[in-house]
């Protein structure tokens, strides 16, 4: 990601971030509890995921969309996304939901594939 893009998407707070099932049916939801861990992922903590996590299972292609108001910038990021029950990257998702009192029983790992301009005047432009 560019440091454009992960400073809008930093200040995402809740973060959308939509699946969708087999056959294509979507599923979006608010995510709490995540981090950029670098320019190429991003760390989902799962609390409760219930239909998004069936989804991940079925069909790993997800997308996540910021918007900054204050610089009126927007952004849709598209990837694929794994789960992990256990390393490195469940233990700072972990962390992250013990210090918040919530389950953390995995994390989502979400690997970035394409970035879109999604500003007003900027028509979806791919950009990474």
């Amino acid at each position: 990601m560019p440091p454009e893009v992960k400073d809008v998407v930093s200040k995402q707070k809740p973060l959308p971030f939509a699946t969708a099932d087999k056959s294509g049916k979507p599923n979006v939801i608010f995510v709490t509890m995540w981090k950029i861990l670098d320019d190429e992922t991003i760390l989902f903590v799962n609390n409760a995921y219930n239909k998004t996590e069936k989804n991940i299972q079925a069909n790993p292609n997800v997308a996540i969309v910021a918007y900054d108001s204050e610089v009126k910038k927007s952004y849709q990021v598209k990837g694929i996304v794994e789960i992990e029950i256990k390393g490195d990257r469940y233990a700072i998702g972990k962390e992250m939901a013990d210090a918040k009192k919530q389950a953390g029983k995995s994390v989502v790992i979400f690997h970035v594939k394409e970035i879109y301009d999604t500003s007003v005047g900027a028509g979806g432009k791919k950009i990474a």
